[in-house]
């Protein structure tokens, strides 16, 4: 008997449904910060200055580079038990149960699973704009409605916005530190977006930039239970972006469904060595973390000093007004061999910014301000409001434009 024959008519439309869906996925390329910089990203000359893609350009600290040489004999093996020890590392660091941990070569694959779990043509993506824009692209995929609410004046996520404008949501997606701005949402609003969103809704939070900040983690709400997933990559303060490590955190039920659409893989078993040795050095974040916000308060004094607006921010990069369309500006410093970018269409006027080292920043500097200064500024208006009554932007007041 053939195996649709055996399945009930409601099973075999789930059945279906989930297949066509996996088919998609399996054929989608997933987004992640490095292909979405890449985008308009043109060929790099020797000695350029490269701030486009939140890299760090630190790379692993010696531990872990250490730990990639001495793992490198050991190639030619799956080596499955090094996923075990750094989950072992993490949740004895973290106290949390190993059962709540799954490794991933970094943080896009779990958030495009994510989406493609909890989302659907009924279920709507609600995010922030400007925001990470990789979750909307998995959502393309699931079908689903996609909701972008702005920011709040004090540029964290809008929760009252977020739940008004989707009551049928199926996945709200945090990220906090925000990319592209740099904000954090307050541990108190995502306590007030679970308790009020839709049933049966899930919260992604994304903590990859979490470690540059003074925010407050949630992985306390993954220990008390509630319908939370968290993303942690070792992309950002721990500089393996090109080496790829990440991880989801949630109930063991909630990772199940992420599941369904990874299958299973074996880990870079040099990533693994690299990230475990990353977690046992002692003062490796407090250390990068210090570093990060010495440069970029240097960068934003700086600016001000200048006459120049931006987002303050406590991650790795910011949003730069350019005072006139921003692609003229990225444009500009790409012949200046300083690159630059991208922007959010929400704010035109801006471009992101990722914090390099101090003397990156300096030619990033001397080259910013001989742009701007052959630059005629030219005025916007503002947006009106609101947009849509029932479209997937939503605006109020002029709260998605920054105060410049």
């Amino acid at each position: 008997m053939k195996a649709n024959e055996i399945l009930s008519n409601g099973s075999r439309r789930a059945f279906l449904q989930l297949s066509a869906v996996a088919t998609a996925a399996a054929a989608f390329r997933i987004a992640t910060e490095a292909s979405l910089a890449a985008e308009d990203r043109k060929v790099f000359h020797p000695g350029a200055v490269v701030i486009d893609a939140n890299e760090n350009p630190l790379g692993p600290c010696d531990a872990a580079r250490k730990a990639i040489v001495d793992m490198a004999p050991q190639g030619g093996r799956y080596s499955y038990w090094l996923a075990e020890e750094f989950v072992k590392t993490f949740t004895e660091m973290e106290g949390l149960k190993p059962e709540y941990v799954r490794v991933f070569p970094g943080s896009s694959e779990p958030l495009h699973f994510s989406v493609l779990a909890f989302t659907s043509p009924a279920k709507s993506y609600v995010t922030a704009d400007p925001g990470y824009e990789a979750g909307m692209k998995a959502a393309k995929i699931s079908g689903a409605r996609i909701v972008k609410t702005p920011l709040t004046k004090t540029y964290a996520h809008d929760i009252k916005a977020m739940l008004a404008a989707a009551p049928d949501a199926g996945l709200f997606y945090v990220c906090t530190p925000n990319n592209p701005t740099g904000t954090l949402t307050p541990h108190s609003d995502i306590e007030q977006l679970l308790a009020a969103k839709p049933k049966g809704s899930v919260v992604l939070v994304d903590e990859a930039y979490i470690h540059f900040s003074d925010g407050v983690s949630v992985l306390d709400l993954v220990k008390a239970d509630r319908d939370v997933v968290v993303l942690r990559t070792f992309s950002k303060i721990y500089g393996m972006a090109g080496i790829r490590c990440g991880m989801a955190i949630a109930r063991p039920d909630l990772l199940a469904k992420l599941e369904n659409f990874s299958g299973w893989s074996a880990m870079p078993i040099t990533a693994l060595a690299a990230a475990t040795a990353s977690l046992k050095h002692e003062h490796l974040v407090s250390d990068r973390k210090k570093l990060n916000a010495e440069i970029r308060q240097k960068t934003f004094d700086w600016l001000g000093s200048h006459g120049y607006s931006y987002v303050p921010s406590q991650s790795n990069c910011f949003m730069l007004d350019t005072k006139r369309p921003a692609k003229e500006v990225i444009d500009a410093m790409a012949a200046r061999n300083v690159y630059i970018g991208r922007i959010w269409p929400v704010w035109p006027t801006y471009t992101r910014i990722t914090i390099g080292t101090q003397q990156e920043m300096e030619t990033f500097q001397e080259a910013f301000d001989a742009v701007m200064s052959n630059a005629k500024t030219v005025s916007f208006a503002r947006p009106s409001s609101p947009a849509s009554s029932r479209g997937s932007r939503f605006y109020a007041d002029g709260q998605n434009w920054p105060n410049a």
